[in-house]
């Protein structure tokens, strides 16, 4: 035990011993239940008699903040007083303006409503727990990954080398292992890119409606963040500001409406790219999951210019638990990628990193992904089916991903989603992913987290919710 013996006039140490003790006990430094050290250990750890420290004991056990017991030791008593918070006599640290913890839709903090549909949630009961556990096991066993040294920033070579077959062959992405940085997941690679590209006060272009978190990392930075309108081609391309450095996308599957982007509007957007000698960073995060027609080309495998940098996870293929990212970059900036890395905390988890390239390569990851889509595209096709049936409500056709959006004719969707909310149904309003007043009103509806046989049944609550 720790204690600081303030000294005492005519050097009494029993008050000194009393004072110390009471005040780690009042504090809660020295919780309820806590065997004390005896009182020969405790003095000779502190240098001075036994009988000081044994004076200290009996004074606080007749005050009743210690107990006694014979044969077995002297203990915090239950019950014991504390104190009210600790206070400071002033608040003079303060942090910079916009520093204020938003919560996420996905956040798993509250325990999961009755029928979830929250966006952007995969479901765990899908995912191989005892398969993903035997392999970390396997990385973390002494001999494997070098647990006592240090790793590679860009990610484990092996991941690395993983993901590049892996964009090969699902997403027809030519790559090397040396073009791939891993990442802790897309606000990772997005808060990486963003450092070594864009300085404050440059301007950077975000979706409007789009992915909230990318909007406040660039504001975090000091970035001029714009909103850039969305059609039934993606991108409005014509309204991108001049001077943006960066333009963020969600191309194959756009956040939240779920449109694709077009050929032409992608060609247009990799042409504006060039005349201004901007980046795109394309965020492709849930194409694994396709439930009908083939996905055009990613923006980087159009681009010739070397102006894309190409984003992804395994948060919504896998779990957000696993915290696993990657950005594909030009060669150019992969270095300064690698050093800020490095940076900001080292690298990754490696035993992670390695099990990950083992359940990539070794298939499962595709059998995952397989096994997973199926129950997913059963759910797409249910949810769809039921949203259409409600009057009012109009969805939006989409082909991939994990989240139907739907426009309604008339309405409060703030009212409905609070009322749902109280009935057990989670549903996002779309004007959360809005930053302007729009004309648009509408729901974000996952069908990640939820079971098949909820939906009818889930349905029918909000169905009865919106009639009001």
């Amino acid at each position: 035990m720790d204690l600081i013996l303030e000294p005492e006039p005519g050097g009494e140490r029993t008050a000194a011993v009393y004072r110390a003790l009471r005040a780690a006990i009042v504090d809660g430094r020295v919780p309820s239940g806590h065997r004390l050290p005896s009182t020969r250990a405790l003095a000779a750890d502190l240098g001075i008699s036994r009988g000081s420290v044994a004076g200290a004991y009996e004074r606080l056990t007749a005050e009743g903040f210690l107990a006694a017991k014979v044969g077995a030791g002297t203990f915090v008593a239950f019950g014991a007083p504390r104190p009210a918070a600790r206070r400071t006599s002033g608040d003079p640290l303060r942090p910079r303006a916009g520093w204020t913890l938003r919560p996420e839709p996905a956040s798993g903090e509250a325990p999961a409503p009755r029928y979830d549909f929250r966006a952007g949630i995969p479901d765990a009961r899908l995912f191989p727990f005892d398969t993903w556990r035997r392999l970390v096991t396997a990385e973390l066993r002494l001999g494997a990954n070098g647990p006592g040294t240090y790793a590679e920033p860009a990610g484990h070579p092996a991941l690395r080398a993983a993901i590049a077959r892996y964009l090969g062959y699902a997403r027809s992405v030519p790559a090397t292992a040396g073009e791939v940085v891993v990442t802790n997941g897309t606000q990772h690679a997005l808060d990486l890119i963003a450092r070594v590209l864009l300085r404050p006060g440059d301007v950077a272009a975000v979706e409007e409606p789009g992915y909230p978190p990318a909007r406040r990392l660039l504001t975090s930075l000091g970035v001029r963040v714009t909103g850039v309108p969305v059609d039934a081609e993606g991108l409005v391309v014509s309204e991108l500001p001049d001077r943006a450095r960066l333009v963020y996308v969600t191309p194959s599957h756009q956040f939240p409406l779920g449109r694709v982007m077009s050929l032409a509007r992608r060609q247009e957007l990799l042409a504006w790219a060039r005349d201004r000698r901007a980046a795109i960073v394309e965020d492709d995060y849930d194409s694994e999951f396709r439930f009908s027609a083939r996905p055009l080309e990613p923006l980087c495998t159009l681009d010739r210019g070397g102006r894309v940098l190409y984003v992804g996870t395994f948060s919504k293929s896998m779990l957000p638990a696993i915290r696993t990212g990657f950005v594909l970059a030009p060669p150019g900036l992969r270095p300064a990628l690698v050093a800020a890395r490095q940076i900001s905390d080292g690298h990754g988890q490696t035993a992670v990193q390695a099990a990950l390239a083992r359940f990539i390569d070794d298939g499962m990851f595709a059998r995952h992904v397989r096994r997973a889509g199926r129950a997913y595209q059963d759910r797409h096709t249910r949810l769809t089916a039921g949203l259409a049936r409600i009057p009012g409500l109009h969805v939006i056709p989409t082909a991939a991903g994990l989240h139907l959006t739907v426009l309604c004719d008339s309405g409060d969707p703030r009212r409905t989603v609070a009322r749902a909310r109280r009935a057990g149904v989670a549903v996002e309003d779309l004007a959360a992913y809005t930053t302007e007043p729009s004309s648009q009103r509408g729901l974000v509806v996952g069908f990640g987290a939820i079971e098949a046989e909820l939906i009818e049944e889930g349905l029918a609550v909000l169905e009865r919710l919106i009639a009001r």
